[in-house]
């Protein structure tokens, strides 16, 4: 994954909110369909980019703890594990709204975030030479060098504050939540 590649959880984020908006929005609809259709980023384009830092291994402990607090509270590697084909849209949008307020409830106790840029999705913006390239990432018919004008399609979000739970030295992270056996 390159360096200004959004993970696994924001890319999910931007699916389930694609997913909403592409069935209300046909120009939106129509968009993302060009998007799907589009090459590799120009050549000229892709040299403006930042050259990628070297990469660094990123301690897992974090995002283990995380992803366990998102099953505690959410039990979303529960309905991540679940075979869904069977069920009915009705039954996952039920069960999507208990696993949003409860990995809802871990953003608002653990992680304060923010929007990226203030305006509105689809405002204009420009995004000037020497932009922030790790915050903003233009998309669409990139070509040339800044100044570009564009709509923003999604804000952005960043981290303000992280308050995690301290765990214990014999806590195992890896086990994200554990067997239940009924007596």
């Amino acid at each position: 994954m390159s360096a200004s590649a959004p993970s696994f959880f924001r890319r999910a984020s931007i699916a389930f909110r694609s997913f909403r908006r592409i069935f209300k929005d046909p120009e939106l609809a129509s968009s993302v369909a060009s998007l799907m259709k589009a090459e590799p980023m120009p050549g000229a384009a892709r040299a403006a980019a930042p050259a990628a830092a070297p990469l660094a291994t990123a301690a897992p402990d974090a995002a283990l703890l995380l992803l366990g607090l998102f099953q505690k509270e959410g039990r979303l590697i529960d309905f991540l594990q679940e075979d869904i084909k069977g069920f009915s849209d009705q039954e996952v949008g039920a069960a999507a709204r208990v696993i949003h307020q409860g990995c809802n409830k871990v953003l608002q106790d653990y992680i304060e975030i923010a929007p990226v840029r203030a305006e509105p999705e689809g405002s204009r913006v420009t995004l000037p030479p020497g932009f922030d390239a790790a915050s903003v990432r233009p998309t669409g018919n990139v070509v040339g060098d800044p100044p570009f004008s564009g709509a923003l399609v999604h804000r952005g979000w960043r981290v303000v504050e992280t308050r995690m739970p301290k765990v214990t030295s014999g806590h195992d992270l890896k086990i994200l939540a554990a067997a239940e056996v009924e007596l």
